[in-house]
């Protein structure tokens, strides 16, 4: 009888873990699909290759596992929901979900899966859709504060991640579907100048906040690594773009732009590097920030993995010699941070489980709660 409670006692506490942990699930966790996945796809075209399987069946798990409780999170706990979208700090992680879509399905493309991709891409802008319009409206119609300026952070630039997401997966598709090649390349070239124009824009905005707005070690963390990730999203989207048939209107009409622009923005987010590292050691060393496992570092390793892979693309279509070792180089430095990110996750799952159940609170703590 007593072996049987404690058997009960255990399921009904990690189910209270797992409910919580989907209660709290933050807006940007499936970053840790697009860090997985673009590190997949550049372990495949620079080896090894039974990395790049691992990282893919890792990627695609944590998509279903995600996925679950993002549908869970939306049923049962609609109120952090909706408080997520209400916080300006908080709502553009939400693009994720359509980043990581395309980010996997690009990996799928490259694994002879284009309907897969198809697949992906097609509700990655469903949800592209909901949120490029949503997102914007709840900011300016329907907000709880005078200025929204003291929310803008790195996650904003989430916003052009995922529309360069969508342009990238419309110029991988072109080459599998040439019937749609009509439809799709202008609506990669659209895409990517949309993207193109919300970096010049939301930059700003963030410079503005940084120059205005007192800076503290919270507010200095890891999103805004996703100031050089958009750059070399943009630039990987770029590259794909020139690489389609020149024959294509879209794409004679487009291409010295393209191939300009993303070259500024290849050396735009090589000169964020540094910069960022100064950043982190501002917050971790001078002012003891600590280390630990925390959601958005998977929004550092996505900017280290599609540097490699962007910057080895557009070096193969733009003719630059130099960029391949650079981006064999970068592709380690994103595989260390991927593992050391992940160690350090499963540490903290693992200090959790031992952990005993969290004490009910009492009925004044529910009500102030």
């Amino acid at each position: 009888m007593a072996a049987g409670t404690g058997v009960v006692g255990g399921q009904t506490r990690s189910l209270g873990r797992a409910a919580t942990a989907i209660r709290d699930l933050h807006p940007g966790y499936f970053a840790f699909v697009m860090a997985t996945g673009i590190i997949s796809t550049g372990t495949f075209l620079l080896g090894p290759s039974w990395l790049s399987r691992t990282l893919l069946v890792v990627a695609s798990a944590g998509l279903v596992v995600l996925s679950v409780a993002l549908v869970i999170r939306l049923v049962r706990f609609r109120p952090n929901v909706a408080a997520d979208v209400h916080a300006p700090e908080r709502v553009f992680g939400f693009f994720t979900i359509t980043a990581g879509l395309d980010v996997l399905g690009v990996r799928l493309s490259y694994a002879g899966h284009p309907l897969a991709t198809a697949i992906l891409a097609g509700v990655a802008a469903a949800v592209w859709l909901l949120l490029t319009y949503g997102v914007p409206a709840s900011l300016l119609l329907d907000r709880a504060r005078d200025s929204v300026l003291g929310g803008v952070n790195g996650s904003w630039l989430l916003w052009v991640v995922s529309t360069q997401s969508l342009a990238l997966s419309a110029s991988v598709l072109v080459p599998v579907w040439p019937s749609q090649a009509g439809l799709l390349a202008p609506f990669a070239t659209g895409l990517w100048s949309v993207g193109l124009l919300l970096y010049l824009l939301l930059v700003s905005l963030i410079l503005l906040r940084w120059l205005t707005v007192p800076m503290t070690p919270e507010v200095l963390g890891p999103p805004y690594w996703i100031l050089m990730g958009a750059t070399a999203i943009t630039v990987l989207a770029g590259a794909k773009i020139l690489g389609l048939p020149a024959t294509l209107p879209a794409v004679r009409a487009t291409a010295g732009f393209v191939e300009g622009f993303s070259y500024a923005l290849w050396a735009f987010g090589t000169w964020w590097i540094p910069l960022l590292v100064i950043l982190g050691l501002w917050r971790h060393v001078r002012h003891h920030w600590p280390l630990t496992y925390e959601p958005t570092l998977w929004s550092v390793v996505f900017p280290l993995g599609m540097y490699s892979v962007a910057t080895l693309s557009f070096g193969k279509v733009a003719h630059l010699a130099f960029m391949e070792p650079l981006a064999r180089f970068m592709l380690w430095v994103a595989v260390a941070a991927w593992a050391l990110v992940a160690a350090a996750f499963l540490v903290k799952l693992a200090r959790r489980g031992q952990a005993g159940p969290r004490p009910a609170p009492d009925t004044a703590t529910r009500a102030a709660t």
